[in-house]
């Protein structure tokens, strides 16, 4: 489907406008949106506007890298829109002429359809032109990084390292999967603020000196994204570290425990062993009082020991 909208050089909007109509010497400047475009629809990209083709086939080969492109006069842009729930990415293709921006993309986008209501609220806003509207779907796209990373951060914040076996081996789960939720948002907002940063920084855009501060805006929103990200990932290093270092101080603590009441039946094992040999002639075995004389010294023996440890604080 192809959704047309164009301003005028009486500054009106015109909108479910054809291709057609594009050659109307009235508009001054017109937005495309192909939205999951037919095939010979696509075939509009190269037929009617003549887009190179390197740009032409990033349309049709996805997942791409964020990146901008310059080919003479027209700028090709690949971004990302990010679902909140899933992480899903979603590729948008924007081209950015003289006099026109062209959007191509095969899922159906809200932050599009935002700008483009936003654009159409009043004609003040055609005045502004292509490229403020190339900015306005940047922008409603990067504000949608911010609840994702915003529900990771808060997930993190959430989590707690208990003495609960179970429930710390679950929230190890959760860690590893939040980590690879911050990789799959790392994937696009790092590039995305490498593309705003090469814009920001080129003159080969003509106009695009009075919108500067626009597009600057959303370069340090991803600054901040990158920021947040990086201390997301510094939590979840530190609660797996925790994590490590709290099992590794149970472990030690049932292995000093195991080793102390092993150490207290050594000489009892030792006493039970010397007596259970099958030797006749032990004057020992002859006393009619011997066995319980030997529970008491194991007894006494046992005791003293515990004692002694427990002084040494070995069972704290």
């Amino acid at each position: 489907m192809i959704r047309i909208v164009g301003y005028t050089k009486q500054k009106e909007w015109l909108t479910d406008l054809t291709i057609d109509d594009l050659k109307s010497t009235e508009l001054d400047w017109y937005w495309v949106d192909f939205n999951n475009p037919k095939e010979n629809e696509c075939r509009l990209l190269d037929s009617y506007f003549h887009f190179h083709p390197l740009a032409i086939e990033d349309c049709y080969h996805l997942l791409q890298r964020p990146k901008i492109d310059h080919y003479d006069d027209v700028h090709f842009f690949v971004l990302h829109e990010v679902e909140r729930k899933t992480l899903t990415v979603n590729e948008i293709n924007l081209f950015l002429g003289p006099n026109f921006i062209v959007t191509f993309h095969y899922e159906p986008s809200p932050e599009i359809e935002e700008a483009r209501s936003k654009l159409l609220t009043s004609s003040k806003m055609g005045e502004k032109g292509q490229l403020f509207a190339a900015y306005l779907v940047m922008d409603k796209l990067v504000d949608q990084y911010f609840p994702a990373v915003h529900e990771l951060e808060d997930q993190l914040l959430d989590m707690e390292i208990g003495n609960d076996d179970g429930q710390s081996q679950t929230l190890m789960t959760d860690i590893f999967n939040i980590r690879s939720r911050l990789l799959r948002l790392r994937k696009t907002i790092v590039p995305m603020r490498d593309l705003l940063y090469r814009l920001t920084n080129s003159d080969r855009i003509e106009g695009m000196d009075q919108y500067l501060a626009f597009y600057h805006d959303i370069y340090d929103h991803l600054l901040k994204l990158s920021e947040m990200m990086d201390s997301s990932r510094e939590m979840t290093a530190d609660l797996r570290d925790n994590y490590i270092s709290y099992n590794s101080n149970r472990m030690n603590a049932i292995m000093k425990t195991l080793t102390v009441i092993t150490t207290i039946f050594m000489p009892l094992t030792f006493l039970a062993g010397i007596y259970g040999m099958n030797f006749r002639n032990m004057p020992e075995l002859e006393w009619s009082g011997g066995y319980f004389a030997v529970i008491i010294v194991m007894l006494v023996i046992g005791l003293s020991m515990y004692a002694w440890f427990r002084s040494k604080g070995w069972f704290k």
